[in-house]
């Protein structure tokens, strides 16, 4: 049985996909932060302004391959395309209360 912190998590990789801002925003915790190899704690607007429109960069969606609740954090393992080559990643994302209040990314290599 999925948890209802990992459909947040699925719910808002969908809004990020299909350039859904007024959901992304319902999804995301008022105290979001964003951290991963290119960008260092982003804040909700820093994301919003930086991250949420580049879902154009990837080829389709991205794809998840594993995902798991564990101590209060979603692990998602997923791939995606960009330019043909298929990479993958990690997310651990903390969800409180129903909102995304965390996100590190784990960057992969070329599968």
């Amino acid at each position: 049985m999925r948890s209802s912190a990992i459909d947040t998590v699925l719910a808002l990789m969908r809004a990020f996909h299909e350039q859904d801002r007024a959901a992304a925003e319902a999804l995301i915790h008022a105290d979001f932060v964003f951290t991963s190899p290119q960008d260092d704690h982003l804040d909700r607007a820093a994301w919003f302004e930086r991250c949420f429109p580049s879902a154009d960069h990837f080829d389709a969606p991205s794809v998840t391959l594993q995902i798991v609740e564990t101590d209060g954090i979603v692990l998602r393992r997923y791939e995606y395309v960009v330019d043909g080559t298929t990479f993958r990643n990690v997310e651990a994302t903390r969800v409180i209360d129903g909102a995304v209040r965390e996100v590190e990314v784990y960057f992969g290599g070329a599968a």
